[in-house]
């Protein structure tokens, strides 16, 4: 059966102290429990070839009914293989050369010897700041890996050479263990599971049965039973790279990529991307410029801020990576923070190749970004210059509403900023207290500046627009968690997971018609329907209908069914007259709602039957 979030985590609290006590029993019973699900995939498989073999055989006395059963087991069993042959891509990058950067690779070589890792068959550079090994099977489930090592380049410039090797050495660590080649057979089993699954649930698919129950009992109880397994693989990283530096590099390292780690998503990229609001192309190199007076650059306010924020977030079942004061004191070391100085980065590594790889790494940035960064630059200088216009009707008199929210909203980006656009949205709020745009936008910019005056708001805006239930939800989710209060962050997680449930279901119910779903009179006034009546005449249609479907999941928002004919009863259906109409009548007509507009001829007949007998839904 499913299990809930509160269970797993239990589950998990339970299992953890019995893979730290004895990891190497935990470890086998892991890899018993995987060796469960290949074991189920593989008597399926044998049962299913036993079938298709003993279906081959018995052509000789039972011949077409014989024909019969091997083709639908046939399929079903390559259905299953198609499953099983996970492929993973490889990861893309830039490849590095020895010869170009002997220096690094004498530091890969040395610590790959003293953990007696398998070689990498590549290295590659990337834009991340992250380092990362990498195992990609070449014959799917059965293996045969290349060996991949992923350093970003964003991390040789903002890590010393001494950290960069612990970083590395975390990364061998799991190599060497044999933990990444476990956690991707781990992967890949679950990517089997799922892809097997989807296959399975498709309309029409009969086999299901044989694997559902297994899926509701196996799938929660292995991913519980294997996360503990990966968090004390990573206390386990730590300790060997604490081993081949020392804990206080291991600090040093942890500390500054979660500091810079924070500087640069909310300082360094936001004020590159910020360039678009004044430059049509992107004429800039994030690369180049990134780690040049870094010291300088994070101030002792900021980064004493981001440390704090790392250091007070704590480990869950949320991730399977330990929280940073909990690595740290399994080093027994103190947070320390020491950026490397000017020419002090790891990139000096990469020898008389750096140059060239910035350069391409820039190239790629601005060629990547580019249609991005020249959209951003036209909607801020349409923005500019309708917040004018506002400014100007403002001086006149007094706006309305929606201008109002209008002029803020623009402000906000494009104008004066922040605090005075919260300002107008106060101003807002006051004068129009139950508008949900208004008490949503006020309300999720106090949450973000962490003032509880912000909650009642966006309550407030949830009871008026259902709309705002889902990303209300989750603005309060994320409040409350910072703010550690893990009762209400879950209260509305849950919220936010039901409300999305119920949106999901009710996208699924008006994906589609089907010839069983019910369908009821619409509800259109009489002046509306003669109008539909001539636009659809215009664009083509020579019989319509229009109904209204029954539907269970919030039935207040109706989904209408627009069935049309184009071909009289004497000619050929042509398809595709039947396409332009519907485009035509998709592009020209004005339709209520939410409408579904199809041809009710050929395959699609039946509805033209159905609908007719609907009073009042023959609208030509």
């Amino acid at each position: 059966m499913a299990i809930t979030r509160e269970a797993f985590e239990a589950l998990v609290a339970r299992l953890e102290p019995q893979a730290r006590q004895r990891p190497r029993a935990y470890r086998l019973r892991v890899a018993l429990l995987a060796l469960l699900g290949y074991g189920y995939l593989a008597g399926v498989l044998l049962a299913l070839a036993a079938l298709v073999l003993a279906s081959l055989a018995s052509t000789l006395w039972l011949k077409a009914l014989a024909i019969k059963l091997i083709l639908p087991l046939g399929a079903f069993l390559w259905l299953v293989l198609r499953a099983l042959w996970v492929r993973i891509e490889a990861p893309k990058g830039i490849a590095l050369d020895r010869r170009e950067s002997p220096e690094l690779f004498v530091v890969i070589d040395r610590l790959r010897r003293a953990l007696r890792a398998p070689c990498f068959h590549r290295v590659l550079l990337t834009d991340d700041f992250n380092a990362a090994v990498v195992q990609v099977p070449r014959l799917g489930l059965f293996g045969w890996h290349r060996n991949y090592l992923l350093l970003g380049l964003p991390l040789l410039k903002c890590t010393t050479p001494a950290q960069l090797q612990a970083i590395l050495a975390h990364e061998f660590g799991h190599l060497a263990g044999g933990h990444a080649r476990f956690g991707n057979q781990i992967y890949r089993l679950r990517m089997a599971w799922a892809r097997l699954q989807a296959a399975l649930e498709r309309p029409g698919q009969r086999g299901s049965f044989l694997f559902r129950p297994f899926f509701r009992w196996y799938a929660p109880y292995f991913a519980a039973y294997s996360f503990p397994l990966a968090r004390a693989n990573e206390y386990e990283a730590d300790a060997v790279s604490a081993r081949l530096t020392s804990p206080r590099t291991v600090a040093e390292a942890l500390t500054g990529t979660s500091v810079i780690g924070r500087y640069l998503g909310e300082r360094y990229w936001p004020d590159v991307h910020r360039q678009a609001d004044e430059q049509p192309q992107p004429a800039f190199a994030p690369f180049a410029r990134l780690g040049a007076g870094l010291r300088g650059a994070i101030d002792e306010t900021a980064a004493r801020a981001w440390l704090d924020g790392a250091l007070a977030a704590r480990t869950t079942a949320d991730d399977t990576h330990p929280c940073l004061a909990d690595r740290l004191r399994a080093v027994g070391e103190a947070p320390r923070f020491n950026p490397p100085g000017e020419g002090e980065g790891a990139d000096r590594l990469l020898g008389a190749a750096r140059e060239r790889l910035v350069a391409e790494l820039d190239a790629r940035w601005a060629e990547r970004i580019r249609h991005d960064w020249q959209e951003h630059y036209r909607r801020v200088q349409e923005g500019r210059a309708r917040l004018a216009a506002l400014e100007a009707a403002a001086q006149t008199g007094e706006l309305s509403l929606d201008e109002a929210f209008e002029r803020a909203r623009l402000d906000e980006a494009y104008g004066a900023g922040a605090d005075a656009a919260l300002a107008q949205f106060r101003a807002l709020h006051a004068r129009a207290p139950d508008s949900a745009p208004t008490c949503y936008a006020l309300g999720t910019r106090l949450l973000a500046r962490d003032d509880a005056a912000g909650v009642a708001l966006v309550e407030r805006a949830m009871q008026l627009d259902e709309e705002a239930i889902a990303p209300g939800a989750e603005a309060l989710r994320d409040f409350h968690w910072r703010r550690g209060d893990r009762a209400a962050a879950d209260h509305w997680h849950a919220r936010l997971c039901e409300r999305r449930a119920l949106l999901e279901a009710a996208r699924a119910e008006r994906a589609q018609i089907r010839g069983n779903d019910k369908f009821l009179r619409h509800d259109l006034a009489p002046p509306a329907v003669a109008d539909l009546r001539a636009a659809l005449a215009a664009a083509g249609a020579r019989r319509a209908y229009l109904v209204r479907k029954r539907v269970k999941h919030l039935p207040e928002r109706p989904l209408y069914a627009l069935g049309f004919r184009v071909t009289p009863w004497w000619r050929r259906r042509r398809a595709a007259e039947a396409a332009a109409v519907q485009q035509r009548i998709v592009e020209t007509v004005a339709l209520p709602a939410t409408t579904l507009v199809f041809c009710v001829e050929g395959k699609n007949a039946r509805f033209d039957s159905k609908f007719r007998w609907i009073r009042g839904a023959r609208v030509l």
